[in-house]
């Protein structure tokens, strides 16, 4: 007994309806969501929490007598492309001291003066 390609002839129809197939697209696109965007929404409050740290120690030793530390992501310029650390001083505007990085961490602290 052969079995020959003839025999296996396109089926008339589609195996499932439209709507079935529709919503195995839908089903589908909201499990690969559902698995990504967890891992997406720790890695950025992880980035969050780690940049205000980094950016507390930063003020901490840069300006010590700020009012408030604010850390921020930014794409603007390429120089200092990623979080970057600003204080407020005596009710003015956001004063930058220092840069953390695309990826926060502790912060280079450089001596101010040469003494």
């Amino acid at each position: 007994m052969s079995v020959d390609a003839e025999d296996f002839g396109e089926p008339e129809r589609p195996l499932y309806s439209r709507r079935r197939r529709r919503l195995l697209q839908i089903v589908v696109s909201l499990a690969i969501i559902a698995l990504v965007l967890p891992g997406v929404l720790i890695t950025w409050v992880t980035q969050v929490q780690t940049a205000q740290y980094a950016c507390q120690i930063a003020a901490a030793y840069y300006a010590p007598g700020a009012q408030r530390s604010k850390a921020a992501f930014e794409l603007g310029n390429s120089d200092v492309l990623g979080w970057n650390c600003y204080v407020e001083i005596d009710g003015q505007d956001d004063f930058f001291i220092a840069h953390l990085g695309v990826i926060p961490g502790a912060p280079r602290l450089v001596p101010l003066t040469g003494s």
